[in-house]
């Protein structure tokens, strides 16, 4: 079979040209499906248990992923409560309230803030809900004021104004993470509109970094892989000295890489962040094997030899070390599959593909083209090459005194080696495993500065979530005291009784709520021998159902209460916002107005007076993002300086061991979610994944070696390149303190997919039948 394909494509060149066209060109075609993905979140399943939670805690609540805008004015005694800094942020805020992709009504920031106090009215004290600045203040008087309403409202300090008054903050809700990069341009566009004067603007987030790093590592895929193509044609140039002969590998490297995501893409696989890189990786594996393959062409080639005869003996005879190379390239990048991580599996999928198809296009694309260049076109390389043949130059005098000294002092040589690698191994002992996409960036890229300096102001721009659900149903409690009711109803009665039952039911879960209030509407509209068992059944489902409002219940309220200064003295969060922040400032507000009446309802009914109060201000919905309608769901935002998984887990591992000692009350459990959160799932699985892959390929690698060689000692020296070299590489990353993230993940497979091929060609060589029949041993055979 191997004769067979390696005569054919000798024979009918120009049929291996029409068929490696076709498919270019079918290839090209099915990139026109091409669909983008840049969400990192996307390395988890969709399956996958934190990601359903986080999805379903964001769906809950009415959450979403936010992009935070900030203003700095350092140069002003009053910070940015002055009238011109007002009145950008001003400005700002409702240019961005214009533009497509912002969940307008879930906005925060000073100017569509509440500002909650009290009055009097009719001789009577009262609550009042007006905005805190629905026109910019005019002069420093106005400007002292908005200061002075902002400092009695804990909700907004240090969230949407720094504790120094140096700062405010936007956060900008968005309906989806991969609109962060356009509209970070089109904010950026508003703010060069703006009159600074002393003012600094600043956008940050963990979904603009995510969107902006996708789209930018896109474009650098597009300026690098062209750029590393230029780069191996060059230094092959330099090495062959004939355009037209390594032109070849640079054919087929195309070939491949344009085949390869052509199939995926047409398979209807996104392009991934990681699978952008797919190019960068074929460039340089694709062309090693043919480059051997000239490399053997043109050192044997004279003027006058028969080419195709010298073509079929090259490609013949590395035909072996070439297949054992790719295979366990192959394995490598196959054993990514390992990773539960949908990414990462395209990725070493379509990669393994694309080595595949490397070997095939190698075995006949670049034996087709070297016989079909003209004999002028040879003969000039060869007189090139071969003008005579006691090369002297550097390199040529180097490879010739190398084997000897390497032969005779091999001991120290391995030796040296052994002691790089126990250092290496040392190295390894101290890397940290970490990972915050806001790292991905250069320091001086605007993102991060601004991450750096707005982190530096607030309380953290970066955002979890812990919360807390009543797992006990209350069907069964309220069922029961509505039956004695129903017994005497009419039949019209219990039948509109179970129809509302059945509307308002979800997931089999009851909304009593909502059955009492459209209990009301059936008592207004029953005629008088209905009435009276309406009004009954409204009274006892809303007393019943109030009892089963989790999270209207004093002891409930207080343990989030008291969860939220937990975090708060753990050090490790900025702050957090709940339910009881709210509670406490319209509690104040409905009774003294005073500080000493900061604190938490007493009772159930005064919860629920101080939510209906609020239902007054201009944001009544902003209580769901707290609590669900029914209050048996309940979430703490937090806010963290820091986006490093370290951090992150930090926080994690604290409050489970708090809530190891202080458990929720009975029936209430709690999860965590927030996309700083589901960040550290995805990157640990990422890491663990990868570490998994490399250890299984190396594995595989080193068996699949050894049953090629038949040789179980050969095998295990093969594999001493790939072991030094990569512990040299962790060992390495280890001493210089580099955290063990995404990027140096991926690392790991092409380092795998390289570091063995060497060996595997030197092994060969000292094996081949040439070295036998001249009586030459392995070592003589690895210096010819």
């Amino acid at each position: 079979m191997k004769k067979i394909l390696i005569q054919f494509s000798i024979h009918n060149p120009k049929k291996i040209f029409l068929i490696t066209g076709l498919l270019t060109l079918l290839s090209l075609v099915a990139m026109f499906r091409i669909s983008v993905d840049t969400d990192p979140e996307n390395m988890l399943p969709h399956s996958h248990p934190a990601r359903v939670l986080h999805d379903e805690v964001k769906q809950r609540f009415g959450l979403a992923d936010m992009l935070v805008v900030g203003v700095t004015n350092t140069t002003n005694a009053e910070g940015i409560y002055n009238p011109n800094t007002l009145g950008n942020l001003k400005k700002l805020s409702d240019a961005i309230m214009g533009l497509d992709g912002v969940i307008v009504d879930d906005v925060m920031s000073l100017p569509v803030s509440d500002n909650i106090t009290q009055i009097k009215k009719d001789g009577n004290q009262a609550i009042s809900f007006h905005w805190m600045m629905e026109v910019p203040p005019k002069n420093q008087a106005q400007a002292k004021q908005i200061r002075d309403w902002v400092s009695r409202l804990p909700m907004l300090q240090n969230t949407l104004v720094s504790g120094d008054n140096q700062a405010a903050g936007l956060f900008i809700p968005i309906v989806a993470k991969d609109q962060s990069y356009r509209l970070y341009q089109e904010i950026q566009a508003i703010i060069a509109t703006l009159d600074k004067d002393g003012d600094e603007f600043y956008i940050t987030g963990l979904p603009v970094a995510e969107d902006t790093f996708g789209v930018e590592m896109f474009v650098q895929m597009a300026i690098s892989a062209p750029a590393a193509a230029a780069l191996i044609f060059v230094l092959m140039l330099f090495f062959f000295r004939s355009p037209a002969l390594v032109a070849a590998p640079m054919i087929l490297a195309m070939a491949t890489v344009i085949v390869t995501m052509g199939l995926m893409i047409g398979m209807g696989f996104s392009v991934h962040i990681m699978s952008s890189m797919i190019p960068i990786f074929l460039m340089p594996i694709a062309v090693v094997d043919s480059i051997h393959v000239l490399s053997d062409f043109s050192d044997n080639y004279r003027t006058g030899k028969d080419k195709k005869i010298l073509a079929e003996h090259c490609v013949t005879d590395l035909f072996r070390p070439m297949l054992f190379t790719s295979l366990t390239s192959l394995v490598g990048f196959l054993s990514l599959n390992t990773a539960d991580i949908p990414p990462v599996r395209v990725f070493g999928s379509f990669v393994g593909f694309g080595i595949v198809l490397a070997f095939i296009l190698t075995m006949t694309l670049i034996p087709a083209y070297m016989v079909s260049l003209s004999d002028k076109t040879l003969d000039k390389m060869a007189k090139r090459l071969h003008s005579h043949d006691d090369d002297q130059s550097l390199t040529a005098k180097l490879l010739r005194k190398m084997p000897q000294p390497i032969m005779r002092h091999s001991k120290v040589i391995l030796s040296a080696m052994v002691v790089v690698i126990a250092i290496s191994a040392w190295g390894i002992s101290k890397t940290i495993i970490n990972d915050n996409p806001m790292n991905w960036f250069e320091k001086s890229h605007p993102i991060r500065q601004a991450d750096q300096v707005l982190n530096s102001h607030f309380a953290g721009t970066y955002e979890a979530y812990i919360s807390f659900t009543n797992t006990q149903n209350s069907d069964k409690a309220i069922t029961a005291a509505v039956t004695p009711l129903l017994q005497d109803a009419p039949e019209s009665v219990k039948k509109q009784w179970q129809q509302l039952l059945a509307d308002q039911q979800t997931k089999g879960n009851i909304n009593w709520s909502a059955v009492a209030d459209a209990l009301i509407e059936l008592q207004f509209n029953a005629d008088d021998s209905e009435e009276p068992f309406w009004t009954a059944l409204q009274k006892t489902v809303a007393k019943a159902n109030q009892a089963q409002q989790v999270f209207l219940q004093p002891a409930n309220v207080a343990y989030l209460d008291k969860v939220q200064q937990a975090l708060q003295q753990s050090g490790l969060v900025g702050k957090s916002s709940a339910l009881p922040d709210l509670l406490k400032v319209v509690n104040r507000e409905l009774r003294s107005g005073e500080a000493k009446d900061y604190q938490l309802p007493q009772s159930a009914e005064a919860n629920a007076q101080a939510i209906m109060t609020y239902q007054s201000s201009h944001r009544p919905n902003a209580v769901w993002h707290m609590v669900t309608p029914d209050y048996q769901s309940a979430v703490i935002w937090l806010q963290l300086k820091s986006g490093d998984n370290q951090d992150m887990s930090k926080v994690v591992t604290y409050m489970d061991k708090w809530f190891a000692d202080n458990p929720p009350p009975e029936g209430l459990t709690r999860q965590w979610s927030g996309l700083t959160y589901i960040n550290v799932v995805w990157q640990d699985a990422m890491v663990k994944g990868m570490l998994l892959s490399l250890a299984s390929s190396f594995i595989m690698a080193a068996l699949m070696v050894m049953f090629l060689f038949r040789s179980l000692v050969w095998g295990l020296i093969a594999m001493i390149p790939l072991s030094a070299t990569i512990t040299l590489i962790y060992g390495l990353i280890g001493w210089t303190g580099k955290n063990y993230d995404m990027p140096v993940a991926v690392l790991s497979a092409l380092t795998l997919g390289l570091s063995v091929d060497f060996a595997i060609h030197f092994i060969e060589r000292s094996r081949l039948p040439e070295s036998k029949k001249l009586g030459l041993d392995w070592q003589q055979g690895i210096i010819s």
